[in-house]
């Protein structure tokens, strides 16, 4: 009955681990020319998706970048943008100029991907201690076999770019590549992500 028990453990580990989230940026960038200090008045602009996934996403942002001396703004509430309207770059930069903003942060939904992955069973090795036969058959017969299970993967991935405005096209500053791997949700996975962006905008002191 132990062996069996050990067997089952197992299986719940791997049920629990495949069931696991985790959040990470695995590729970042910062402009080695860079020579300024930490930004005062930021836009935050999401890319792509619905307009209303778009406005969560940017006061999730906001949320996290304000604090006192600094402050961000979501770009809906400057520069409203319905379902499936492209941005207009004159209207766009026109606007940075008036609000006097210093840097721009930049997100786009890269990559949001549901897998389904089949982990074949294995057979166990008999049991190293035959000892009695009916003690040997009742505690090892159910678990002779382990069988097969699907494993369901979700991928997240968010491109962050962080632009000063100082020079007027705008320049690269600093840029991450987020990824979230079995989020319960996906507005949990967003809220993850927005804390490793801006943790590594911390980071690098640019806020």
């Amino acid at each position: 009955m132990k062996k069996q028990a050990i067997l089952v453990l197992a299986v719940l580990g791997v049920v629990a681990v495949s069931g696991a989230k985790s959040t990470k940026l695995v590729c970042t960038w910062k402009n080695p020319s860079y020579a300024g200090g930490s930004f005062k008045n930021i836009l935050v602009l999401a890319m792509n998706g619905k307009a209303s996934s778009r406005a969560d996403f940017e006061d999730q942002m906001v949320t996290e970048i304000t604090r006192p001396g600094i402050q961000a703004v979501p770009s809906y509430s400057v520069m409203p943008r319905p379902e499936s309207t492209p941005i207009n770059m004159d209207q766009l930069s026109g606007l940075v100029r008036a609000q006097s903003f210093d840097a721009v942060l930049v997100s786009r939904l890269v990559k949001y991907d549901k897998a389904v992955t089949t982990v074949p069973g294995r057979a166990n090795p008999p049991h190293p201690n035959y000892g009695t036969f009916y003690g040997y058959v009742g505690a090892l017969s159910p678990a002779v076999y382990s069988p097969g299970y699907l494993a369901k993967d979700t991928q997240v991935q968010i491109e962050s770019i962080f632009y000063s405005t100082v020079k007027s096209d705008g320049e690269l500053i600093w840029t991450g590549t987020s990824d979230s791997v079995n989020p319960k949700k996906l507005s949990a996975a967003l809220n993850s992500i927005v804390k490793s962006v801006v943790q590594a905008l911390e980071k690098e002191r640019m806020i």
